[in-house]
């Protein structure tokens, strides 16, 4: 049984496990995470979307080998085993080919499932819910569903025998955050059901065997949790007792959270306990990680002559405004984009931190020095007693990581993976 099985099936027997799965490219993410990992001897369930990572490049510019090879040498340089990583793939799809016609928005999915695969991803998330070009949302089970199966034979005939683990379903608004929480509901337990048996008829009629529709270890609904611009909706868990009812006579199925990000601390175990094994989390991660640079940022200018300073807030905001397109249709009020195109939950930024990787290095660079201890006591409050108390360098680079850090420990605490004795 494979590693994410057995958690899965821990979870069945209603022992407080999950995982939690970093959706992230940007490398000080991924550091913090796989740091964080080997320091507490837990695995590590690391996942790309289609827009991040494909055979085209996506907008990292990294193929799913690129990605694997990229996250495997800073895995080898934090200290994490290459056994306690899992390779995931979100939301995996026609989503960034649904400008295309049906069939060659199909092909293009078919295509990055198979180089996942055969890059060496473990977890398929089977999405083909997306309209594309000329089609009218939203499209029906059957439909869905089918477009699924296809996309699972071209895993399975990718993995020639190794066993992949798959993701079936959908949260209902579409990912990254929305605009208003008003109108949020927890999927009902009948579109659950038509989900799971649509997708069985459709696997069936793909000709795909029952041993490989036992391969399908969750199901993603939204259980009430969300996120926009400048609210989070939290979890409750008197709202998921019929979901709860439902998935516990799902043999070998739990569900799959998204968007859980920016949740208290608690509901985290609430929602491992409630059978939401697989927790996904990304923007509050770069939200943490665009925190402590801009603290950084402030930092600097008290510290570096302004000749030499990176000036990365001010790089960021000028990227942002001459290159709307990943934010414009997301801040729609100009009276309020002031505030919303740095802080926003939606961290629509997060699309920036690759161009601006060199700004980013130059003010690490800049304050590779001890920072003087008022100034964390100022702008990164969080970490000053670690950094008085000996535990954490006064380093830029290791607040950016520790701040991080803060976010991943909640999730970790609530899913209770951690092989650290003492």
């Amino acid at each position: 049984m494979s590693l994410l099985k057995a958690i899965m099936a821990a979870n069945k027997r209603g022992e407080r496990k999950g995982i939690f799965a970093v959706c992230s490219a940007q490398p000080l993410v991924l550091r913090a995470a796989l740091r964080h990992a080997a320091a507490n001897r837990a695995p590590l369930l690391i996942e790309a979307t289609a827009n991040q990572v494909n055979q085209h490049g996506g907008y990292t510019g990294m193929t799913p080998a690129d990605f694997i090879v990229f996250v495997r040498e800073l895995a080898e340089a934090e200290g994490l085993p290459a056994s306690q990583l899992i390779f995931g793939g979100d939301h995996l799809g026609p989503v960034a080919w649904k400008h295309l016609g049906p069939e060659a928005a199909m092909a293009e999915a078919e295509a990055l499932v198979r180089a996942c695969v055969l890059a060496g991803f473990d977890k398929i998330h089977l999405d083909a819910s997306m309209a594309c070009e000329g089609e009218q949302e939203p499209l029906g089970d059957a439909l869905i569903a089918g477009r699924a199966a296809r996309l699972c034979r071209a895993a399975e005939e990718a993995a020639n025998g190794r066993e992949l683990c798959y993701v079936i379903g959908t949260e209902v608004p579409p990912p990254g955050g929305v605009a208003s929480l008003a109108a949020l509901e927890v999927t009902p337990v009948p579109a659950m059901e038509e989900t799971v048996a649509a997708h069985k008829r459709a696997f069936a009629a793909e000709g795909l065997a029952e041993e490989v529709w036992n391969k399908v270890i969750a199901l993603v609904v939204q259980p009430g949790v969300e996120f926009g611009h400048s609210q989070v909706h939290q979890y409750q868990p008197r709202l998921t007792r019929e979901q709860q009812g439902f998935i516990r006579h799902q043999s070998g199925l739990v569900f799959e959270a998204h968007s859980t990000d920016y949740q208290l601390p608690e509901h985290y175990g609430e929602l491992v306990a409630d059978h939401f094994a697989i927790l996904k989390v990304g923007p509050e991660l770069t939200f943490a990680l665009r925190e402590a640079l801009f603290a950084l940022d402030h930092i600097e200018e008290l510290l570096v002559p302004v000749v030499k300073r990176a000036g990365l807030k001010a790089m960021c905001m000028d990227k942002m405004l001459a290159q709307p397109k990943y934010w414009q249709s997301f801040y729609t009020d100009p009276q309020l984009r002031d505030w919303q195109l740095g802080f926003s939950y939606s961290d629509r930024i997060r699309y920036y931190w690759p161009e601006l990787a060199l700004t980013i290095d130059k003010l690490l660079a800049n304050l590779k020095e001890p920072i003087p201890l008022p100034l964390i006591s100022q702008y990164l409050p969080l970490q000053y007693p670690r950094v008085l108390r000996g535990l954490l360098p006064a380093t830029g680079l290791e607040l950016v990581l520790d701040h991080i850090s803060l976010v991943l420990g909640r999730y970790a605490d609530a899913c209770q993976l951690s092989a650290k004795q003492g």
